[in-house]
């Protein structure tokens, strides 16, 4: 018996070793039977690294877990409110309205609502795109009608020559014809060379140098002549006319004008500048009979036949809109802008304004009496003349009635006035024979329509 209760444990462990012994047995069996699949095979490995794993972050994990079946179970059995509804319908509106990638198909249901917006804007829209359309192409046709010069004298403008270049091609682009005409009216900076460089970048410029500075009436003389285009375009070189107001003066001459002189209403000089150009082109107003705010502006279109014309000398170039006008043209004004000088400084002086008043009295003398010198002379005359005789005659009155004429100096006043009528007439009287001795050559009158 004692034998038996000090060692209860040595026969159990006997059978237990026999039983694993036939569970082994039993594996084998089946192992030959039916193998392991991959899964039951990799099932030591996971419990190896299960076991490598703290049991402090296993409880988290179990949390954590918890937490979300919780949450997601509550989410399932609330329902969602009506502002919960209305957020996700807008989220989806938005999502549709985003732009879609670059790779990426639109669905169906978007297709079908771009198919419908087109074509409920074609309808709404199909007539004024129709309009544009022709408007557009109507507005090329016209512009490549006419081919268009630009001429532009210069003085010493090295600096702003190949901005004003660039603007002229951006401004003239849309017309298939066009030229640009430099005229360097005897530079002395190097303004020669920089108008090389553009002629052989670009084609369309053209330049022609003078030996010495013959003054902007000449330089604009000899760009008409060698103008080709069938409207002519005049600015200045120092930027400060704008080459974009370029389409507005040849929207005025296709209206049917002749002469289109712009209008610097907005001005960018000093007060030294402006308030004699006002005074000076009110006088010229007044006494020509041409109603313009800016009879001196740069920026002006006119048709080629009034370009070829035109005979410019002097300090003629501030009169043209006379001339013009006094050879039966239409002209007219339009508001350009104006901007203020960027490079450099005027190259006219106060002088101009001296010369600019005995050039309007040539104006006026050669456009109104160039063919009947007798008119404006004989006029002067008879008015002298009647002036002295009308004095003379109050003096005899006086002298009748015994008042003495020795100490009375108006008797030389009227005697002078008489004299000085009768030599005005008589140079009018020679003037107009001269005329009439010279009438065999041909005459050259402004011609607006011939029909042979």
């Amino acid at each position: 018996m004692l034998r038996e209760n000090s060692f209860p444990s040595e026969k159990p462990a006997a059978k237990q070793i026999v039983n694993d012994n036939s569970e082994s047995n039993l594996a084998s069996e089946e192992e030959r039977t039916n193998p392991l699949p991959l899964a039951q095979e990799e099932q030591p490995r996971e419990t190896e690294t299960k076991k490598e794993i703290p049991w402090e972050q296993r409880i988290q994990r179990r949390e954590q877990r918890n937490y979300e079946k919780t949450k997601s179970q509550q989410q399932e059995k609330r329902k969602p409110s009506m502002q919960e509804l209305e957020k996700e319908i807008q989220q989806r509106q938005e999502k549709r309205d985003e732009p879609r990638e670059r790779f990426q198909k639109p669905r169906r249901e978007d297709r079908r609502d771009e198919r419908k917006d087109y074509r409920r804007d074609e309808r709404r829209n199909g007539k004024d795109f129709r309009e544009q359309r022709e408007r557009q192409q109507q507005e090329r046709q016209r512009n490549n009608e006419f081919s268009i010069s630009v001429v532009i004298p210069l003085f010493n403008e090295e600096e702003s020559l190949r901005e004003l270049s660039s603007k002229l091609k951006e401004t003239l682009s849309s017309f298939n014809r066009y030229e640009i005409i430099f005229i360097d009216d005897g530079s002395t900076d190097n303004s020669a060379n920089i108008l090389r460089q553009l002629r052989n970048q670009d084609h369309h410029i053209k330049y022609i140098r003078f030996r010495r500075n013959y003054g902007k009436s000449a330089a604009l003389s000899v760009g008409f002549e060698h103008a080709k285009g069938d409207i002519v375009i005049t600015m200045d070189a120092d930027l400060q006319d704008e080459p974009s107001e370029i389409p507005k003066l040849i929207s005025k001459i296709k209206e049917g004008n002749d002469l289109v002189s712009g209008w610097k209403k907005k001005r960018y000089d000093p007060v030294s500048k402006t308030a004699p150009s006002k005074f000076f082109n009110f006088i010229t107003s007044l006494m020509s009979g041409v109603h313009l705010h800016d009879f001196n502006c740069g920026l002006k279109a006119y048709k080629s036949e009034v370009a070829k014309s035109l005979e410019i000398y002097g300090e003629l170039h501030r009169y043209i809109p006379v001339l013009a006008f006094r050879n039966g043209y239409k002209v007219t004004e339009e508001v350009v802008v104006h901007r203020p000088r960027k490079f450099g400084k005027s190259k006219f002086g106060a002088s101009r304004f001296w010369r600019g008043f005995f050039d309007l009295l040539t104006v006026l003398f050669t456009t109104k009496y160039f063919r009947r010198p007798l008119h404006f002379f004989g006029t002067m005359g008879a008015i002298s003349t009647t002036l002295g005789f009308i004095i003379n005659a109050k003096l005899t009155y006086d002298w009748f009635h015994n008042e003495p004429l020795s100490n009375r100096p108006l008797l030389f006043v009227g005697i002078l006035l008489m004299i000085v009528g009768v030599q005005l007439f008589s140079t009018g009287l020679i003037g107009d024979m001269i005329t009439k001795s010279h009438s065999s050559s041909p005459r050259e009158y402004a011609i607006r329509e011939k029909h042979l």
